[in-house]
């Protein structure tokens, strides 16, 4: 006998139904292109701000760059007025002093003003409390003016005053031409100045800063006093209006923090004025502008979702109705739950009149194809696939069983004697005997052939031999009007929960093929020694 096929039951995957179907494509046909049309606007917007930030910056460094230039050439040219006034009267310490001391106020271009001749010896001090009068002054500024003879702005520098200054100077020559000394002006660079009060008045109020820087990228102007004399290296825009580069950019301060700088040159010093906004300070607005866009559509946008979600329900419900009726066609009271759904709409009325239509036929051709499925043509018996069925259900329940396998004994030589209309005639005498031996719980089957089997539920081995025994004798004594009598041999196994389901059939078949060479026309039963395997 071929050895049983144990089938699994297959999972079912779960399936997308219409109302979550439009749900999906309903949202995201909406939601996509609002996030795609918000999401550019926003990066649109956003680029355009650092655009027009970058381009403000760099135009005001360019006008602070040029602003500035004209604040040093008129500081020069004052210097220069006073130094031609001067030149005449290098000898009154007097004079040098009024004259030192009204360049300082009549502008107020310079924190202190000093009058020195080209040894650099000071003949006369604005204001006076400096207490460097009379002293030789070797300072950067000093030197590089002493140095020059001619007008000069210097590099920042640490006075003698324990001031960083930058000396703004001019110098004296006689009427013959003789080089006299020099006049010079000092600007405090962390002290209040006019140069301070020219960088740091500005218009915006929206955190842009400027700050300034010499040729050796020391800071010399700057909103934080505690910075100035700072040297920078690792910014974008110091290092390039460093190399007397003018523009504007993006970039990351010393300080780590994400700037929009725009930076120009001062023509007459080198120095480099740059103005800089915190990139986040300048993206805050839009930020907060699409939050609240944002926010006011909020409303709507849930509005809508309801109103997506009501109608998807609406629409899917009856055939979602009708699709359970279809799952379920096998069952009589489907026809009524179908007659019952509220078709509101013409698809789902036309699916619902075909369906009714369709219904009785199918519940009738359910059963007869559940039957014929199931049922060997010939006999009436189960089939195979009838038995795979019943062999499941007991596994799963952990239903014990006894097996009798049966076999009619010299079947080949009925068919060849009788012909195959009486050998059919023969198995279907068979197939009633057992149904006749059988109860009403037992599982009789034919196999293929003349081979059948008989399950018994809950028998116990004993209960299954006699049942067996029965059947012989019964098929033993009937008389068949063609062939007259035949005689079946029979195997007899039992099953229960944790033992092998293959072996009970290959010890039935054992069982049948030892009652065969044991002369046929009996039973053999398997021992009980070898029931659990």
């Amino acid at each position: 006998m071929p050895l049983l096929k144990i089938k699994k039951t297959a999972r079912t995957a779960a399936r997308l139904d219409l109302r979550r179907l439009i749900l999906v494509l309903t949202i995201c046909s909406a939601l996509i292109p609002f996030a795609n049309t918000f999401y550019a606007g926003y990066l649109v917007q956003r680029q355009q701000l650092i655009d027009t930030t970058l381009e403000g910056h760099y135009a005001y460094a360019t006008k602070l760059a040029h602003s500035t230039d004209d604040f040093l050439q008129s500081a020069l040219q004052q210097l220069g007025y006073s130094a031609k006034l001067m030149a005449g009267h290098m000898d009154d310490i007097h004079y040098l002093g009024e004259e030192a001391t009204r360049l300082r106020l009549q502008t107020k271009s310079f924190n202190s003003v000093t009058v020195i001749d080209q040894t650099g010896y000071v003949l006369a001090t604005s204001p006076e409390t400096l207490q460097i009068a009379g002293k030789t002054l070797k300072s950067a500024g000093v030197t590089e003016t002493l140095k020059a003879r001619g007008p000069i702005i210097s590099q920042p520098y640490m006075a003698v005053t324990d001031n960083f200054i930058i000396f703004v100077s001019q110098p004296i020559f006689s009427a013959q031409g003789k080089y006299l000394g020099a006049v010079g002006g000092s600007i405090y660079l962390k002290q209040e100045s006019m140069l301070d009060t020219l960088l740091g008045s500005h218009f915006y109020q929206d955190g842009t800063y400027v700050f300034v820087v010499d040729k050796n990228k020391h800071i010399i102007y700057h909103p934080n006093n505690k910075r100035v004399g700072e040297q920078i290296s690792n910014n974008d825009a110091i290092n390039q209006v460093s190399r007397g580069e003018s523009g504007k950019t993006p970039l990351i301060n010393s300080q780590g923090i994400e700037m929009l700088a725009g930076y120009a040159v001062v023509p007459s010093t080198g120095w480099g004025i740059v103005a800089q906004r915190p990139k986040t300070a300048t993206l805050a607005p839009l930020n907060a502008l699409m939050r609240s866009v944002l926010y006011k559509t909020l409303p709507i946008a849930l509005l809508m979702l309801l109103v997506i979600w009501w109608s998807a329900r609406r629409i899917a419900s009856p055939l979602r109705q009708l699709a359970n009726g279809a799952r379920d066609m096998d069952k009589p009271e489907t026809a009524q739950n179908i007659q019952s759904v509220r078709s509101w709409y013409f698809e789902s009325q036309e699916l619902k009149k075909a369906m009714l239509r369709g219904f009785g036929l199918l519940h009738r051709n359910i059963t007869k194809l559940r039957e014929d499925v199931n049922t060997d043509p010939l006999t009436g018996l189960g089939n195979r696939r009838h038995l795979e069925a019943a062999i499941t259900a007991f596994q799963a329940e952990k239903t014990p069983f006894a097996v009798v396998a049966i076999d009619i004994d010299h079947f080949k030589k009925i068919n060849d004697s009788f012909g195959h209309d009486a050998g059919d005639e023969v198995l279907r005498q068979l197939g009633r005997q057992i149904r006749e031996v059988s109860r009403v719980d037992d599982i009789p089957c034919r196999m293929g052939g003349e081979e059948f089997l008989l399950l018994l539920p809950m028998a116990p081995l004993h209960s299954a031999a006699q049942v067996a025994e029965r059947l012989r004798v019964l098929v033993e004594e009937t008389e068949l009007a063609t062939v007259g009598r035949i005689t079946v041999s029979l195997g007899v196994a039992h099953w229960s929960d944790g033992n092998d389901i293959k072996a009970v059939f290959q010890q039935a078949d054992a069982m049948l093929y030892a009652a065969k060479r044991g002369g046929r026309n009996r039973v053999e039963v398997v021992p009980a020694a070898t029931v659990a395997l």
